[in-house]
């Protein structure tokens, strides 16, 4: 099944209580579209970097299988760069640096050779970027999950609501799901969400799981506790991809799937806290997935006498 991503690929400078980092490759597709190629063997990555990107990382992508002609590289310019320094809880950080250059006016380009999309993962981007990449795909894909942020909320709200119209998934955080339904209770913010267009909406807590709803169903998972969280950035993203890319895996799109597919994305995202940007995503086993999923499953599993 085609799998496409499209988000920032990027670099970033982190500081966390554990350490800090120079210059490292990060972006929301790049973590998404290594998530995704655990399970999908056809991810196709969209985005958008300067000259200063190198070819090795490029070929780290192309090592796993990711088809990276839809990642257009800008002469003369310079990548998105981001850095960030979190707070000792973790869960709180502050931005330090933020340069769009190239992604400033990034127009995403969709090869012929992508056009069999039927898995699309829409990345946090401005929403009409976000349409222009559904507009330019000749057949509607099987399933779309769009990720989105409160940025957009405050400043293009009108844009995100139409581009709501025409997703599958809606992933977004329990503070963005508040302010975006205007209800405190996550249950009530996600029936009003659900009315906007979306047929299942998942709701990131961070370091307390997640929850999916869809019509009258409601499903939680735990986040895997652990003992140390070295770096939180690029965590949702690397949810979201071995989210999507478990339902690719699969073919078939129903409720319980979906259930698997957050149990799969949250082994993932608990990989990606362990290190630094996407070091310990990028040489995963199956038997190292297989038996992180089996922690969560025995997180959730119980008998009643």
């Amino acid at each position: 099944m085609s799998l496409i991503i499209i988000g920032s690929v990027a670099f970033d400078a982190i500081e966390t209580p554990f350490g800090k980092t120079d210059k490292i490759v990060g972006g929301a597709a790049t973590y998404a579209s290594l998530a995704a190629s655990y399970f999908c063997k056809n991810v196709k990555i969209v985005g958008v970097v300067g000259e200063d990107f190198h070819q090795n990382d490029i070929d780290t992508l192309n090592q796993h299988g990711i088809d990276t002609t839809g990642l257009q590289i800008k002469a003369g310019e310079k990548s998105f760069f981001w850095s960030g320094k979190y707070h000792n809880d973790m869960n709180s950080r502050d931005t330090l640096v933020t340069e769009l250059n190239v992604l400033a006016d990034f127009d995403p380009i969709l090869p012929e050779s992508y056009q069999d999309c039927e898995y699309l993962m829409l990345g946090n981007l401005a929403p009409q970027t976000q349409q222009t990449v559904i507009k330019r795909l000749k057949n509607r894909p099987k399933l779309i999950v769009l990720d989105t942020m409160n940025f957009w909320m405050d400043v293009a709200l009108n844009d995100l609501l139409e581009t709501l119209k025409l997703v599958d998934v809606l992933t977004i955080n329990d503070e963005e799901a508040r302010q975006l339904s205007g209800e405190y209770s996550l249950v009530k913010a996600a029936k009003k969400i659900l009315t906007l267009g979306p047929k299942y909406l998942i709701i990131k807590k961070g370091e307390h799981g997640a929850l999916l709803f869809h019509e009258d169903q409601v499903f939680s998972t735990p986040a895997l506790p652990l003992a140390e969280v070295f770096d939180p950035t690029g965590a949702g993203d690397t949810f979201a991809g071995g989210f999507i890319g478990y339902l690719a895996k699969v073919g078939t799109i129903n409720f319980n799937n979906m259930k698997n597919a957050i149990v799969f994305g949250s082994a993932l995202a608990s990989f990606c806290v362990e290190k630094f940007g996407t070091e310990r995503i990028i040489n995963l086993t199956e038997e190292e997935i297989a038996a992180r999923v089996k922690e969560f499953v025995k997180l959730s599993s119980f008998n009643i006498a």
